[in-house]
């Protein structure tokens, strides 16, 4: 390995999807990675946004739905009329 060289560990399955669509694209993975770090280097951040996932997801959400549906299922359920905009 040269000076020049850098060893990034993905995992297996990652790396093969990243290849795949970095090959209909017509470039390869180190490649990519080249147009990262420069697009790093010259806007001094990372070049695309960082978000959380979606809150829907979420363990707490997931939960509260779930015990929703059990009343739901159970009868204990209310109807609401729907709101219109």
């Amino acid at each position: 390995m040269n000076e020049n060289s850098l060893v990034i560990n993905l995992e297996p399955e990652l790396q093969k999807q990243a290849e795949a669509i970095c090959e209909d694209m017509g470039f390869s993975l180190a490649i990519a990675c080249t147009i990262f770090c420069k697009a790093l280097v010259r806007t001094r951040s990372i070049p695309f946004t960082i978000q959380a996932s979606d809150p829907f997801w979420s363990e707490t959400n997931q939960k509260h739905l779930k015990e929703s549906i059990k009343q739901l299922d159970e009868g204990r359920g209310q109807e609401h009329e729907l709101i219109e905009a």
